[in-house]
């Protein structure tokens, strides 16, 4: 028995030297069709075998003790079981995989949807695996991520994203290959939260970005002693204590979401992106800008994750009463899909005028599959509602021309609205709309010579215009001033 204790003593040592991360665990979804990378820590110089799906590949861990095994694309199957030395992972699964992003309406637990009693009980798909990134703020990229993979069922899916679970139910449903979905959000955070760093201090247009939070930053300490004193004051009249105010370690800490939460995502392969962002840069400072930030942070992470331009499906705003900047913002969403392999949602007609947090997520996530299923899998669908393509005058009129415009009318059958037109003072009026094919013919009788036309240009817009498939118009005007740089 002595002479067996060394040999066990050496077995674990060997077991405990390779570490992994948290996504090469029981129950991980691989990507099929691309180059899968395997990757952990051990002792440097160790040998480190990994096994899968008819592939032996071995790799020595480097000085720093990081290694790296690359199997070549996998086909969809499963369940199988992957060895990493003397490790066992089981239930691995080679499918698509998604990560799913953004602030509070990504969050938004399946929980608290529409429906969501009889949506938990009915969400037993084994061929569905979830995984939900913990919280965390970081100064500098991260190796790993706090979270594990599960098995959808009633249990796990009743707190993940119920927009990432209705669109990869819809997915599964269609494609049926297995499906990854991977979470990472934080409601409130702006995007500049989930861009890297270095992305926006490449971009001179983005310095505006972190000049704001060294403004914050220098603010913080008198902020910090204002806060405490609060604290104090409302512990003593049994009050509830403000929220404490921005500074180190918050969350909207410019690239600090993306150092915690994205960057140790980056090795693991995925088919694409969802995203459902933008409140909290709806305003006067950020909304035109976010144009520019939402694209380089499209570009910097399709750069980190190197697998070209993967896809990239996001949300555009609902509709709900809010500042005024929000149309602007679904604006510069919409200018988003001038990069290659993008794709939008759009739900101008199904937010809560009075609920910045709609609970229809349903069709949120059926939009998003729409597009996946159109742009990513070539699916020949409609995934978009009316989109302008441009629009002139014409005699008293404004001619507006559309894509994806079969069968275009108002919803329901009823009268066309949410058009407006102006004439050269840019005083925008209510107007009648008459659909001619791919065109809708815009007229006022208070404007004999229009110069400009907009669509549903408002926070909380009344609008119905929809193609054949009941896909909503995206707001749009024909006009766009430039706002300060």
């Amino acid at each position: 028995m002595r002479k067996l204790i060394p040999f066990f003593l050496s077995a674990l040592a060997l077991q405990a030297a390779v570490k992994l991360p948290a996504l090469i665990s029981d129950h991980m979804v691989l990507q099929q069709g691309i180059p899968v990378r395997v990757w952990g820590t051990a002792d440097p110089g160790e040998s480190v075998k990994v096994d899968f799906q008819g592939q032996s590949v071995s790799v020595s861990a480097a000085e720093n003790g990081k290694w790296t095994a690359w199997l070549r694309p996998l086909i969809a199957a499963g369940p199988l079981d992957m060895t990493v030395n003397s490790q066992t992972i089981h239930d691995v699964l080679v499918g698509e995989v998604w990560l799913g992003s953004g602030q509070s309406n990504m969050e938004f637990r399946l929980a608290t949807a529409n429906n969501h009693d009889e949506e938990i009980a009915r969400a037993d798909y084994p061929m569905i695996h979830l995984f939900q990134v913990k919280r965390a703020v970081a100064d500098q990229p991260l190796d790993d991520v706090t979270g594990s993979w599960q098995v959808c069922s009633p249990a796990s899916v009743t707190r993940f994203s119920a927009v990432e679970y209705f669109f990869g139910r819809h997915l599964l449903q269609n494609l049926h290959l297995p499906m990854g979905l991977i979470e990472s959000d934080w409601g409130g955070t702006p995007a500049q939260s989930w861009a890297s760093r270095p992305a926006m201090e490449s971009d001179p247009a983005l310095k505006f970005v972190l000049d704001e939070w060294d403004t914050v930053l220098s603010r913080y300490p008198a902020a910090k002693q204002r806060y405490d004193q609060q604290v104090a004051d409302a512990k003593a009249q049994g009050k509830m204590p403000p929220n404490p105010p921005a500074g180190p370690g918050h969350p909207n800490t410019p690239g600090g979401l993306y150092n915690a939460m994205i960057a140790p995502l980056v090795p693991y392969g995925i088919r694409g992106v969802i995203w459902y962002q933008g409140e909290s840069n709806a305003s006067e400072a950020h909304a035109y800008k976010y144009r520019r930030l939402f694209g380089a942070m499209i570009e910097d992470w399709r750069n980190r994750w190197g697998e070209g331009d993967f896809p990239f499906l996001f949300v555009q705003l609902a509709n709900y009463k809010t500042n005024g900047w929000w149309p602007v913002l679904r604006e510069s969403q919409t200018e988003t899909l001038r990069l290659a392999n993008t794709g939008m949602a759009v739900i101008v007609d199904i937010g809560e005028s009075k609920d910045i947090h709609p609970k229809n997520k349903q069709d949120v996530g059926l939009r998003l599959a729409l597009a996946a299923r159109a742009l990513t899998y070539h699916q020949p669908i409609e995934y978009s509602g009316p989109m302008v393509q441009s629009a002139a005058p014409e005699g008293a009129a404004m001619r507006v021309y559309f894509t994806h415009a079969d069968g275009m009318q108002g919803a329901g059958g009823s009268a066309v609205k949410g058009f407006e037109i102006a004439g050269p003072d840019g005083k925008y009026v209510e107007a009648d709309a008459h659909i001619e094919g791919a065109t809708v013919l815009v007229s006022s009788a208070q404007v004999s010579a229009p110069a400009a036309v907009r669509y549903a240009w408002a926070d909380d817009p009344a609008c119905n215009l929809v193609n054949q498939a009941g896909l909503p118009a995206s707001p749009f005007r024909s006009d766009q001033p430039r706002y300060a740089q």
